[in-house]
């Protein structure tokens, strides 16, 4: 019997809004540097984050290891 998954949840998760709400109030494309420092957490967990919430359409890189919120990003932030 394979194992139970637990459904994936709707719209981002904490971090993600944390993340969404750095960028919403940033005045040029930020870095995951940046964004890890302005959240006081590890470097990792943010790269990880964004990756998963460009996929998603949250977030857009327009210049290599920059971030910026998109439209869609500003409705669920």
């Amino acid at each position: 019997m394979p194992c139970a998954r637990k459904p994936k949840a709707e719209g981002p998760d904490d971090m993600e809004k944390k993340i969404l709400g750095v960028l919403k109030n940033a005045s040029q494309p930020m870095g995951c540097g940046d964004i890890a420092k302005a959240l006081n957490v590890e470097v990792a967990k943010v790269m990880g984050k964004l990756r998963g919430m460009k996929t998603k359409g949250l977030v857009d890189s327009p210049e290599k290891g920059k971030y910026v919120i998109t439209e869609e990003g500003k409705k669920v932030a």
